[in-house]
């Protein structure tokens, strides 16, 4: 039986992310997940990929998403934070996304200022519209705040074991699970809903086609590819060597070029998922690398 270890979301795109004991599971993934991003004045999305500093902004959101807190969490640094009373009635700005144009909600002239001085760079915060309708794409399409791709990244702690045993063979320190950002943690062997048992673990979770957590029900949509915020060490806010990427590309390439880890889904069916639920599988398929 496999069953959720870790929740985590990510308020603010690119910076770092709250565990949680349960969340409920929007049609966008977990609540307030990816629903601000900090962009450069002229619109531009933040990544750790150029900002790793980014990881170094911790968020929390009240739960009914009114009230947002930032806070540094520079290691030896000081407990500089500002507080944001969230807007959804200012006025849209055109905001880009891996070169497609949304729209955001400026979050006002204090949230800009400090992330600013944070990260040594003019920048903004926004927020999702309400009225934001995006589309993903894969095998099961859905939508998602401002999320790389699909709503939820789910991810296993078994792929992670396996990938740690292929870097102590160069000789490489294991990494955190946090590395990889993902939204849902498990652990075990998820089973069908007929209780066959077709997991092989490591990446069990990249034949998974459609699953239950909870109230909530999961559809599969694609492979995680993975790029260099990997690289980047979510303690120290900046980036480290070669790994896990030097490790991943001897055994984990796409057919469509990239390296591979982890699962995205779409959400097929809202509701309430803890850690601690199970892990119910309802269709299994083959896995794509």
């Amino acid at each position: 039986m496999a069953t959720v270890v870790d929740l985590l979301t990510y308020p603010v795109k690119g910076c770092a992310g709250t565990s949680v004991d349960g969340s409920y599971l929007t049609p966008a993934g977990l609540a307030h997940d990816r629903s601000f991003m900090v962009v450069s004045t002229d619109g531009v999305y933040r990544t750790q990929r150029r900002d790793p500093r980014l990881a170094l902004v911790r968020p929390t959101i009240s739960a009914d998403g009114g009230r947002l807190t930032l806070a540094s969490a520079e290691p030896g640094g000081g407990d500089g934070m500002v507080h944001v009373d969230v807007t959804i009635s200012a006025p849209r700005r055109d905001v880009d996304l891996f070169g497609v144009t949304y729209q955001g909600i400026d979050q006002g002239e204090e949230a800009a200022a400090w992330l600013s001085d944070f990260l040594g760079t003019p920048s903004r915060l926004v927020r999702v519209p309400p009225e934001h309708d995006r589309k993903t794409d894969g095998l099961t399409p859905g939508t998602s705040g401002y999320a790389d791709s699909s709503a939820v990244h789910l991810l296993s702690r078994a792929s992670l074991t396996h990938l740690h045993a292929r870097m102590a063979e160069r000789g490489a320190p294991p990494l955190a699970m946090d590395r990889f950002r993902p939204n849902i943690v498990i652990d075990g062997h998820p089973e069908g809903s007929h209780g066959e048992d077709r997991s092989a673990a490591p990446h069990s979770e990249d034949r998974i086609r459609r699953m239950t957590i909870g109230e909530a029900q999961l559809g599969y949509a694609k492979l995680a590819v993975r790029c260099a915020v990997t690289l980047v060490d979510q303690e120290a806010g900046a980036r480290g060597g070669p790994e896990p990427l030097r490790t991943l590309a001897d055994y984990r390439r796409a057919p469509g070029g990239g390296v591979v880890f982890g699962a995205k889904f779409s959400v097929v069916r809202t509701g309430k998922l803890s850690v601690g639920d199970e892990v119910v599988v309802q269709e299994w398929g083959d896995a794509e690398a």
